[in-house]
C-alpha cells in the first residue's frame, strides 16, 4: 500500500466510532510503515484525529519497540527534532506523542521521561510558543499519571504555570501535578479551586470539556486519569 493510501486508510480508521478497535487494527500493521502516516497526522486539523494520533503512535512505537528498540529510538529523536529550532518546523503534536510512548513504555520512558521534563524546565530545553508548551504539559502529565516516580523531576516545574494567563497552561499543569503533589504545591493548585475558566483536555481515550477548578479539586483528591 502507498504511503498516501496508508496515511488515508489510518485517518479512516482514527475516525470511525469505535476506536479501540479501530487501535486494534492499527496495531497489526507494520510498525515502522505506520509511523509516518501517523506523524502527518498529529497535525490535522481535526482535533479528534489529532489526539487519537497521539495515542495511536504511543501504541504503535510501544510495540515496536518490544521487537526492535532501536527502530522505536529512532521515531522518538526523530520526535525530538521536531522541536528543535534547526528542524524549521514547529513541532506540533511532538511533546503529546513523546508523553504517550513514554506513558505505554517502561524501557522508552527510562530513557526519554527526562527529555520530555526538560521541554518545560526554563534553563533546558524550554519550548517558548505557548501552544507547544501546552502540548509538553500534557506529555508530562500523561507521564506524570502512567509513571508518577519518572516524573517526579517535573514536580519543582510545574508551579511556573498555575498562575499563567493561559487556562490551558494553568488547567493542564495542574492536572500533571495531580500525581506528583506534594506539599508545596498543594496551597497554590488550592487556589485555583474557585478558577472557573472553562478548557478541552484529553484523557482516556476522549476529549472532554472541563475548568481549571475542577483539576484542581481532581489534583487536590488524587484522582487520576
Amino acid at each position: 500500500m502507498r504511503h498516501r493510501d496508508l496515511k488515508a486508510r489510518i485517518e479512516q480508521l482514527l475516525g470511525q466510532a469505535d476506536f479501540p478497535a479501530a487501535l486494534a487494527t492499527i496495531r497489526q500493521m507494520p510498525g515502522r510503515r505506520a509511523v509516518n502516516p501517523l506523524f502527518s497526522l498529529l497535525y490535522s486539523g481535526e482535533e479528534n484525529i489529532r489526539w487519537r494520533a497521539v495515542t495511536a503512535m504511543g501504541m504503535v512505537v510501544g510495540h515496536l519497540a518490544d521487537s526492535d528498540m532501536e527502530s522505536a529510538r529512532v521515531v522518538l529523536r526523530r520526535l525530538m527534532w521536531n522541536l528543535n529550532d534547526e528542524s524549521g518546523g514547529i513541532g506540533w503534536g511532538s511533546p503529546e506523542a513523546m508523553g504517550e510512548i513514554t506513558a505505554v513504555h517502561a524501557g522508552l520512558a527510562k530513557e526519554f521521561a527526562c527529555i520530555l521534563t526538560s521541554y518545560i524546565d526554563p534553563v533546558c530545553n524550554f519550548l517558548e510558543h505557548e501552544l507547544l508548551q501546552r502540548g509538553a504539559l500534557w506529555g508530562v502529565g500523561r507521564l506524570s499519571h502512567a509513571r508518577p516516580a519518572l516524573a517526579e523531576p517535573a514536580g519543582p516545574l510545574l508551579p511556573a504555570f498555575f498562575d499563567s494567563p493561559d487556562p490551558y497552561l494553568r488547567g493542564t499543569a495542574i492536572w500533571a501535578a495531580g500525581p506528583i503533589m506534594d506539599q508545596h504545591m498543594q496551597p497554590q493548585v488550592y487556589a485555583r479551586l474557585s478558577d472557573n475558566a472553562p478548557l478541552r483536555l484529553y484523557r482516556q481515550l476522549a476529549v472532554s470539556e472541563t475548568t481549571v477548578g475542577e483539576l484542581a479539586e481532581a489534583a487536590l483528591n488524587g484522582s487520576t486519569g
